[in-house]
């Protein structure tokens, strides 16, 4: 399941209704967390230990829903990143604004020297 945010559903709203002019980002990057991310952009992305976030393609919308198109591949851990169980679609490689949030089907605890992967087709955006 995924939501989209606070940010970008202002956005979205000014664009289609011809309120303000905006534009894609150049690129999206996905962020992991250890907990839910939130549709005002709180809670806690991962840092340290090498962690850095990674830029993510698409495949173009079918049947409600958007999904990546190729693997992204983490760094490897020089330290515990704790259970990685959600992920955030950014506008910035770092800092800039959330879009997208939602959960993993499954969490995987990474651990120094991992290196976490999410192959390509598994993350899955929907709109209802």
């Amino acid at each position: 399941m995924s939501a989209m945010s606070d940010y970008l559903e202002l956005k979205f709203l000014d664009h289609f209704t011809g309120t303000a002019s905006t534009s894609a980002p150049s690129a999206v990057y996905l962020g992991l967390s250890t907990a839910s991310l939130n549709d005002d952009a709180s809670g806690t992305e991962l840092t340290g230990n090498n962690y850095t976030r990674k830029a993510i393609t698409f495949a173009s919308a079918s049947s409600g829903s958007i999904a990546s198109n190729s693997a992204v591949e983490f760094d490897s851990a020089t330290g515990s990143w704790g259970t990685v169980s959600h992920w955030g679609i950014w506008d910035a490689s770092s800092s800039g604004n959330l879009l997208f949030h939602g959960a993993f089907t499954a969490s995987k605890s990474i651990a120094t020297g991992d290196i976490l992967k999410v192959a390509s087709g598994s993350l899955t955006i929907s709109a209802d």
